[in-house]
């Protein structure tokens, strides 16, 4: 393929995207194998505990689906005009379900992964109503989502694998993970590298769109998505609590792109995906930035105690 033809981002996924597409169907297992690696470390008891603690969960909701999509909201319309699909694009991004990949960098930041893996559940099943309502509230669209689709998937690649991770960790009594993380962990990163690349040689083909307004809308993209991950953290500030403050920055800041293209494509202007198509290469390289900025926060907040 030519590589000029996206001079804007030389990603591996969409550099390569032809030979990497006919792979594109694996995704599901790859995710499903991310979550599976991330249950064996947590037990009924775990989930016992998140559970009884349901007001984090609803809060993490109201930052998620309504403080974010009204900023995304004001922001596209201060920078393209209210009318513009580039302001779908940006909302689009904030109601849609949290993502499956922050389970992966939760566990990384030592936040809770009972609790992230609670809310990645309970958000998709109740995306297919939060979706197309939010999207009615402010555009007055209807959109009809393919619900079937939406639950199978949720059972592949989080339901079902949690079920497996948890009753192993119930039959070992704890012992499973240790046993398994020097093979789990690396294979786990290789899993979540896959998605990454995967995913963005699907959308390679819907990237035409960003070469006229490439520099216009890259920018309101990348301040949406550092928007979200700071609407998390210090939103959860007054738990003062900072297992929560990592997850729930993680669970505002990163979301599932890969339904968002869909959406976005099938009921939008091509262009009210742009946005959507830019994030998911913008979420994970400021999910890089935000655990270094959170690694040393918590030095800085270790040496001040001692």
């Amino acid at each position: 393929m030519d590589v000029s033809y996206y001079p804007w981002m030389p990603h591996p996924g969409i550099l390569f995207s032809a030979p990497l597409q006919r792979f594109v169907p694996a995704v599901p297992y790859f995710f499903a194998f991310v979550t599976l690696t991330m249950a064996i470390g947590c037990g009924l008891n775990h989930l016992r505990t998140v559970i009884k603690r349901p007001g984090v969960m609803l809060w993490t909701f109201a930052l998620a689906h309504v403080i974010s999509p009204l900023l995304a909201y004001g922001l596209g319309g201060l920078l393209f005009g209210f009318d513009s699909p580039y302001v779908v694009g940006l909302v689009l991004f904030t109601i849609i379900p949290l993502g499956v990949s922050t389970v992966l960098w939760v566990g990384m930041s030592e936040g809770s992964v009972p609790l992230m893996l609670a809310m990645v559940v309970f958000d998709s099943a109740l995306s297919p109503i939060v979706v197309p309502s939010a999207i009615h509230l402010l555009f007055h669209t209807a959109v009809e989502a393919d619900t079937t689709a939406m639950v199978r998937d949720l059972l592949l690649i989080i339901v079902v694998p949690t079920i497996v991770g948890v009753l192993l960790h119930e039959w070992s009594k704890g012992r499973i993970q240790k046993a398994v993380q020097p093979y789990a962990a690396p294979m786990s990163k290789l899993c979540f590298t896959a998605v990454v690349m995967l995913n963005a040689s699907a959308i390679a083909p819907s990237t035409e769109a960003l070469r006229g307004d490439l520099f216009r809308v890259v920018p309101s993209a990348l301040v949406l998505v550092g928007i979200c991950y700071a609407v998390g953290y210090f939103g959860t500030s007054h738990y003062r609590n900072r297992e929560v403050q990592v997850t729930v920055s993680y669970a505002t800041g990163m979301r599932n792109i890969s339904l968002g293209v869909v959406l976005a494509m099938s009921y939008f202007s091509p262009l009210a995906a742009v946005p959507v198509v830019l994030s998911i290469l913008i979420q994970q390289p400021l999910a890089t930035l935000h655990h270094y900025i959170l690694q040393k926060l918590n030095n800085r907040a270790t040496g001040a105690g001692s």
